[in-house]
């Protein structure tokens, strides 16, 4: 099966960074699309400089541009952004992520590319929004865990905020994103452009989704509780002999089975955990039996016995032990990247279908397709030289 040819008659024009905008491209890229990645000169776009590095790169740079030719363009100048317009005469997708306002100021707003590209679908990248209350607000995945309370939910009870590991909030704005720009562009058929907005705090309050509910429903904040769960119980991280062990015995049934698995069977006549609200009221105490048992013997005993028994459990691995795991290696999460730039490089496959093949073109230098893109926007070799001899002019005198 090969996605590679979904969006093969379709070019994108990337002016996001960070991660967000950045993340729909290259989906769009993977299912591909010819995405064009517009930086700054000398120093590209601000993730290229975050540690850590590979063969003196950044990872994060690396992991969320895959499949995109990079054009080194200064939008301060009239000549810059001249040539971007240049550009997004043949393009069919423009994603940014400038300040709101910032992109009409500088005459690379929507209207504007609307004039060049009368069908052109048209996505912002934005922390809050652009209406007045969010307009000037800065806005990082950090942050929009902190404002949208996934902070004060995260972490153990009794302790302090803690911010999830990943960037769940940029990289759920991604899929957002894309998933918006692909019905726009399902709905093209009657030549009509498309704005759409896509903001942080958006999918930030949307993966609270039914701890929001919760909250409507019952006035109760969701505090903290580690790995638990507010609903159901026991369904959390229980420590063993040598490590720690996942358990999710989510219903009655479930629960009859590991107290069976346990030699626990007379907690199923507790009065304190007979139901699902019981356990949940109690969670505390069962907890504390359950892991006193389950610290007698290793977490391979305990799996092999709790598995066998029905009830679902998995071992708490550090991201060496779940990459080196032959489930990941079976569903093909990391791949090779092509063409060589960088020896060895990896990627992450597009979680779409392990039998999907998408070309993995390795991140772009910064600036390596200035020349042939503007080309192919119709610039003279004059003009291309007028916008690239400065850049390499100054790149050089920085360098020595």
């Amino acid at each position: 099966m090969t996605l590679e040819r979904t969006y093969h008659d379709l070019r994108v024009l990337d002016l996001s960074e960070n991660i967000a905008g950045p993340l729909a491209c290259m989906i769009l890229g993977d299912l591909g699309a010819d995405v064009v990645k517009v930086e700054r000169p000398y120093t590209g776009e601000a993730t290229r400089d975050l540690p850590p590095r590979w063969d003196g790169e950044s990872t994060v740079f690396l992991a969320m541009n895959r499949n995109k030719r990079s054009v080194a363009l200064d939008l301060r100048t009239p000549e810059g952004r001249a040539a971007v317009l240049r550009v997004a005469r043949d393009v069919d997708v423009v994603v940014e992520s400038f300040r709101p306002g910032v992109a009409d100021r500088l005459g690379l707003g929507f209207e504007h590319f609307r004039q060049v590209s009368p069908s052109v679908v048209h996505c912002s990248v934005s922390a809050f929004g652009e209406r007045p209350l969010g307009h000037d607000r800065p806005g990082y995945d950090a942050l929009i865990q902190a404002f949208t309370g996934i902070m004060a939910m995260t972490g153990e009870e009794g302790g302090g905020p803690a911010r999830a590991a990943p960037s769940i909030v940029d990289i759920s704005t991604g899929l957002w994103a894309t998933v918006s720009i692909q019905a726009a562009l399902a709905r093209r058929a009657d030549g009509h452009a498309a704005h759409l907005r896509a903001s942080l705090v958006d999918s930030g309050f949307f993966l609270l989704s039914h701890q929001i509910m919760g909250y409507l429903a019952t006035g109760a904040f969701p505090g903290r509780l580690g790995s638990a769960a507010p609903s159901t119980a026991p369904y959390e991280a229980f420590r063993t002999a040598d490590g720690s062990i996942m358990v999710a015995a989510a219903t009655d049934r479930l629960f009859a089975r590991l107290c069976a698995a346990l030699e626990l069977g007379h907690l199923v006549s507790d009065d304190r955990f007979r139901t699902v609200a019981d356990r949940v009221a109690n969670r505390s105490a069962l907890g504390e039996i359950v892991e006193r048992r389950l610290r007698t013997a290793g977490s391979e005993h305990w799996l092999e016995l709790i598995t066998a028994a029905g009830v679902p459990a998995g071992p708490v691995n550090d991201l060496a032990a779940a990459l080196a795991h032959p489930v990941t290696a079976e569903r093909g999460i990391v791949r090779d990247a092509l063409d060589g730039r960088i020896p060895g490089l990896k990627q992450i496959r597009l979680p779409i279908d392990e039998h999907a093949r998408c070309a993995m073109r390795q991140p772009p230098a910064l600036g390596a397709h200035t020349e042939e893109v503007l080309a192919e926007a119709g610039l003279s070799a004059a003009e291309i030289g007028r916008l690239v001899a400065p850049t390499v002019m100054e790149r050089t005198a920085r360098q020595g």
